[in-house]
């Protein structure tokens, strides 16, 4: 499953661009410098990175405690269903609830750090804005966080993160040097596809779940293989 995490990130990142755009837009670099501004926007990339393993980091471990009261294959179940109804419920129903109220101090917070991070030039300021920006609220992250708790495991949650941040690597670059470079059109085929993998991925995580023995997409349960293994002996 840890492939999806690279393509979600790799489809959904023209919504990253429209989220993240205007800061990555704002970044400090050196335009007269060509080598040095490649390097600014790498370590901006990596900080993005490093707020991405924590919070799969903890996701992981949330994940490994489930694991442990052997509800691993629920979770996986249940996590595809939210996976498709979040996409299915209107947005304007969330909205309603403002579920996201209780961090608003710190996502507040996160953005005042940013904005004092955006005025400077010195060495760690993109590996700084690049961590700040990481934590900011994105329905994408949250899917991707999702998935990090569905491995139930702190590396593999920590890894699935990284993967989808890396999948949002090359459209960010791009904005980053040629603007707003699509054309309306292709947004919006993108952002209609966005959707569509989401589904797709909560469906794998469905059938991950339901342990039907398909190799590599829904592999038995742990103890049932141990007891056929125990039953050829």
């Amino acid at each position: 499953m840890l492939y999806s995490a690279f393509i979600l990130g790799l489809l959904g990142s023209l919504h990253c661009v429209g989220m993240c755009g205007p800061i990555a837009f704002m970044l400090p670099v050196d335009r007269s410098n060509s080598f040095k501004k490649a390097s600014q926007i790498s370590i901006y990339h990596i900080g993005r990175l490093l707020a991405y393993s924590l919070i799969g980091l903890v996701f992981g471990l949330v994940g490994k405690s489930l694991y442990i009261f052997g509800i691993q294959q629920q979770l996986s179940i249940i996590i595809g269903i939210l996976m498709i109804l979040i996409v299915l419920i209107p947005y304007k129903t969330f909205a309603k609830y403002n579920l996201s109220k209780p961090l608003h101090k710190v996502i507040s917070k996160v953005k005042s750090n940013l904005g004092q991070a955006l005025k400077k030039k010195t060495a760690d300021t993109f590996l700084t804005i690049g961590f700040l920006n990481g934590f900011l609220p994105c329905g994408l992250v949250y899917m991707a966080v999702f998935g990090a708790v569905a491995t139930g495991n702190l590396l593999q949650g920590s890894f699935y993160m990284v993967l989808f941040g890396i999948g949002t690597i090359p459209l960010m670059t791009s904005a980053i040097y040629l603007g707003k470079f699509l054309n309306q059109t292709i947004k919006q085929r993108i952002q209609k596809a966005i959707p569509v993998f989401v589904i797709v991925i909560g469906a794998l995580f469905i059938l991950r779940g339901l342990g039907l023995g398909i190799p590599y997409i829904s592999p038995a349960p742990v103890v049932e293989l141990a007891t056929s293994a125990m039953e050829c002996q």
